[in-house]
This record gives C-alpha cells, sequence and structure tokens, in this order.
C-alpha cells in the first residue's frame, strides 16, 4: 500500500496569529517547508518499502536517517500548529484555559514567569536547529524542559507544547533577534490544547495523535 501522509490544515487562518507570526511565515512554513516534509516521507517510505521487497539490506540501511528527518519533521508540525492559537483568543490565556497545567507548572517551578524564564533560556541555548518541549514523564506527570535536535520527534514522553526554533520559524519577521521570538511566542501559545495533551498523559500515557 502507498504510503498516504498528507499536510493537515492548519486549525485558523494564516494571518491570526499577526502580530506575533506574519501570514508570509506561516504561508511559507505551513505550504514549502512542512509540505516537503511529508513529500519526502512519503518518498523515503515508499523506497524502503521497495528495499525490503528485494532484501537490500544496504538500501534499508541507508533509507533509515530519511525516514528519521522527514517523518520527525511531519509529527513535530503537525504538533506545533496545534500548540499555537490566535492572537489575544481565549486558548491563549492560561489562567481560563489550563488550570490543571499551571498548577503543575507552579510547583515545579514556583510560578509561571520562572518556568517561561527557564523555558526561553533552553530554546536561545539551542545550538543550530531544533525544538524546545515541554514534556510530561511518568503516571504522575512530571514536567521537564527538553529539546530535540533537528527534526528529532519527542519520544518517551508526553509532548504538552514545543516551539519551532528553526530560522525558517522566525527569520523573516525577527531575523537574528531570536530572544524576541522566544519572548513573544508565549501570546499565541494554545493552552487549551496544552491542557488537553497533559491531561490526557496523566490519564493513560497515551501518544499524541496527529
Amino acid at each position: 500500500m502507498a504510503p498516504n501522509h498528507t499536510l493537515p490544515p492548519l486549525p485558523y487562518d494564516y494571518d491570526a496569529l499577526e502580530p506575533i507570526i506574519s501570514r508570509e511565515i506561516m504561508e511559507l512554513h505551513h505550504k514549502k517547508h512542512h509540505q516537503t516534509y511529508v513529500n519526502n516521507l512519503n518518498a523515503a517510505l515508499t523506497a524502503e518499502a521497495s528495499a525490503l521487497d528485494s532484501n537490500d539490506l544496504t538500501q534499508i540501511i541507508s533509507i533509515q536517517q530519511k525516514l528519521k528527518f522527514n517523518g520527525g519533521g511531519h509529527i513535530n508540525h503537525s504538533l506545533f500548529w496545534k500548540n499555537m492559537a490566535p492572537y489575544d483568543s481565549p486558548a491563549t490565556k492560561v489562567e481560563r484555559s489550563a488550570p490543571t497545567l499551571l498548577a503543575a507548572i507552579e510547583k515545579q517551578w514556583g510560578s509561571l514567569k520562572k518556568f517561561t524564564d527557564a523555558f526561553e533560556a533552553v530554546l536561545l541555548g539551542i545550538q543550530g536547529s531544533g525544538w524546545g518541549w515541554l514534556v510530561s514523564k511518568g503516571k504522575k506527570g512530571f514536567l521537564e524542559i527538553e529539546t530535540t535536535k533537528d527534526q528529532d520527534p519527542v519520544m518517551g514522553s508526553i509532548p504538552v507544547l514545543g516551539v519551532d526554533m528553526w530560522e525558517h520559524a522566525y527569520y523573516l519577521q525577527y531575523q537574528n533577534n531570536k530572544a524576541s521570538y522566544a519572548q513573544n511566542i508565549w501570546k499565541v501559545i494554545n493552552w487549551e490544547e496544552a491542557e488537553h495533551r497533559y491531561v490526557h498523559g496523566v490519564q493513560d500515557i497515551a501518544s499524541v495523535k496527529l
């Protein structure tokens, strides 16, 4: 059966995150970058199926990095679009949308501000391209801040929220001012989605579905 991964539609208009993230960035990021990951993932899966049919072990091994990179890009971006909500919408208000998660954050970091400061420091410490994540671990929902390199997906934890730190996510608008992007992204974080992922993960430690 041919691979059929497709580009998921955005859950909002391309200009819905302005002025925090411009329409131009969102269109390029979604239509071009994410679509490329989907196309390359499908091509790699087709090549892998052919290599498996012919029992070409060398080819099977050589394809794995393409699967990891493009599959991870598809997973990460599918989560990222849902991680955000229109600027100043109800979902961006943490007290209203994420009471359970907020309580857990305050318990572990002392306050939301201390958490966001710590998260931003991690984002700005990423060398090269990668992602910053708030993840939930174990049945008790312990929270940690993690990074993944390039397009590596989160493994073994629930990705509660993530921030893309590849230059294509911000450079057209923020240029080399990564700190401003890291500070402003909170204004479009979908806390309602983060709350759902956190509570869902605490309940049954299931994988987040795309």
